[in-house]
């Protein structure tokens, strides 16, 4: 050890050790994570956290009422939109074709067979 000694950045204050001239931690978000990973040069090998992908489920994907958003067992074969009750049913049957096409859009259906 050669002239200056090394302070400690913890200072004790009646019995309680409080932290004191340390440097502050940056926290970074996981979108900044990603970014500062993908920059950096990496094994083709290497797992990283943009790299995992997920196996394909083997279960249904679950259906909602393009109407209220309700489990929707059943499907009009006309407007192709999902509803859940009867009296959806004669919502999904009234709609003009526009708004049907509206609501294909939004759920991402856009394939229209007609």
């Amino acid at each position: 050890m050669t002239g200056e000694e090394e302070k400690p950045c913890f200072k004790r204050e009646n019995k309680f050790i409080v932290k004191s001239g340390c440097k502050k931690r940056m926290w970074r978000s996981l979108k900044q994570i990603l970014t500062a990973e993908r920059t950096l040069l990496w094994p083709n090998e290497a797992v990283l956290y943009y790299s995992i992908n997920a196996p394909p489920t083997f279960k249904p994907t679950k259906k909602y009422s393009d109407i209220s958003g309700l489990p929707a067992p059943y499907v009009d074969r006309h407007s192709k939109l999902f509803y859940a009750n009867v009296e959806e049913f004669a919502t999904v049957r009234s709609l003009p074709m526009d708004i049907t096409a509206g609501y294909l859009q939004l759920r991402g259906a856009n394939n229209l067979v007609g």
